[in-house]
């Protein structure tokens, strides 16, 4: 009897490790401005691009230069940084896209505005 429930729990644990990762199967990984990294000018990357919730984008850049801050529509429209908003500053971060509107710009002065921003949707 204590093989069978063995058997038994040892299916379970099959089945739940195929079922559960299913979304994160298709998921892909993104570098933001491909080769030129995370800099001036990188509001178009996006375009003719596919998202899906639960992409990783890619912010590669010089931390002594930039940085990556989460905000929402208002803060991408005004470059402006919402208090508590999460800023990343490694120079190498990986963000996990959440279904529909994504917004990202550099909280540096001036950088947002000169197009070091993005908005990403993601199906």
């Amino acid at each position: 009897m204590a093989m069978g429930r063995g058997n038994a729990v040892v299916a379970i644990v099959l089945v739940l490790c195929l079922v559960l990762p299913c979304d994160m199967v298709d998921a892909a990984s993104f570098t933001v401005g491909d080769s030129s990294g995370w800099t001036f000018n990188v509001v178009g990357w996006p375009n003719g691009k596919s998202f899906k919730a639960g992409d990783t984008l890619v912010f590669n850049y010089n931390p002594a230069l930039h940085d990556v801050v989460v905000v929402d529509k208002g803060g991408y429209d005004g470059c402006t940084t919402p208090s508590g908003a999460k800023v990343f500053q490694t120079g190498k971060d990986q963000i996990q896209l959440k279904k529909g509107d994504n917004y990202f710009i550099c909280n540096v002065p001036g950088h947002c505005d000169a197009g070091v921003k993005i908005a990403v949707t993601a199906a």
